[in-house]
């Protein structure tokens, strides 16, 4: 049929009204914070440029693009409400216009912002991250501590290293294990009591060691006070945050992904809640954009309050369903891809039915 001249209308109004809710929020965010970290600014002496410049330069886009969907739905049910109460949609579909005709702007919108979030989940950001989280490790938070026991992972095809308990502060390894396998066989055994990174060695040192090597019917074994080896791992991967893996683009997360569970990696689970979460929140935008204007297109006894207050409420229920859905799959033992996509399926029932409530 065409763009029309109330196209538009409709999509400026849309986008209008999302980029200034997103200003506004964001500046409203960024006070509460600097109100929330300023004590740790001031504890830690952080530069004012590194405070502006790595880490607010980058928390705005993080941020402003994170919680979009949310911003998107708020501010359909605001110009929406606002349009219906002058009865500009009133006027609209009076005119011949089926409500399924005037959805079609309102998605055109959506579309550009679910496309500008998806660039920028998947690719952009990752690398903004870097500066953001590596300031926030040196000025806001506590030394990392890694706190897993019985710690198992694959290092490499066929090698296989155990850990009673890691301390990542003093790069120390307890009741340390090493075995490698062919062919379903044990071909070498190492114990050891500690196992220490030389940093001036780029190696591993162990303390008390027994090691086995087993060649057909041979048997060697071995033991002493102190041994250097050299092992496929580094002390770097017991020293950091689930949240790096915020600082990889799409691709890159995919690779270590692929790497982490061919190692056996008990944080496989978040790496993969994130990857889904860079698809999920962008399509989100349209599930979102339906319901405002399902929701906000009629004329309401209360007024335009009681529609922003819908739509409020329906917001906190989604970042609420999202939460717990997210845990499930970290801790419950959810499949990652289903925890993710589940409020989002949940919600496109919810669109359906407002959507064809409000087209009657």
């Amino acid at each position: 049929m065409g763009i029309k001249h109330i196209d538009w209308y409709i999509i400026r109004k849309f986008l209008g009204t999302f980029f200034f809710a997103l200003a506004l929020i964001i500046s409203i965010a960024i006070v509460f914070d600097i109100s929330e970290k300023i004590d740790d600014f001031l504890e830690k002496k952080a530069p004012i440029e590194a405070i502006v410049g790595d880490y607010y330069l980058n928390f705005i886009p993080y941020f402003a693009n994170l919680f979009s969907p949310l911003f998107v739905f708020i501010s359909v049910i605001f110009f929406t409400s606002k349009m219906a109460g002058q009865t500009e949609i009133v006027a609209i579909l009076a005119s011949g216009v089926s409500f399924r005709r005037l959805m079609a702007p309102y998605l055109a919108a959506a579309l550009f912002i679910a496309l500008l979030s998806l660039y920028l989940n998947n690719f952009v950001i990752p690398h903004s991250n870097t500066d953001r989280i590596a300031f926030e490790t040196t000025y806001i938070k506590n030394p990392f501590v890694y706190k897993n026991r019985h710690v198992h992972r694959q290092i490499a095809p066929g090698e296989f290293i155990y850990f009673e308990s890691f301390n990542n502060i003093d790069r120390v390894g307890y009741q340390f294990s090493y075995e490698r396998i062919e062919n379903g066989k044990m071909k070498y055994k190492l114990l050891a009591e500690r196992i220490l990174w030389d940093s001036l060695k780029n190696s591993w040192t162990l303390e008390n060691y027994f090691c086995r090597s087993i060649d057909s019917l041979q048997e060697d074994m071995r033991s002493g006070f102190r041994m250097d080896t050299t092992l496929n791992f580094h002390p770097s991967e017991f020293n950091r945050r689930t949240n790096f893996i915020e600082t990889m683009d799409t691709p890159e997360l995919n690779r270590y992904i692929a790497q982490e569970i061919m190692r056996g990696s008990e944080e496989v689970p978040f790496y993969l809640v994130e990857k889904h979460k860079r698809i999920s929140y962008p399509f989100a935008t349209f599930i979102l954009t339906i319901i405002g204007v399902s929701l906000s297109s009629r004329k309401v006894r209360g007024g335009i309050g009681v529609q922003i207050g819908a739509g409020i409420l329906l917001s906190f229920t989604y970042i609420l369903f999202m939460q717990v859905s997210q845990t499930l799959a970290t801790n419950g033992g959810m499949p990652a891809w289903l925890a993710v996509w589940t409020p989002n399926l949940v919600f496109s029932v919810i669109a359906f039915v407002l959507y064809r409530k409000a087209e009657r």
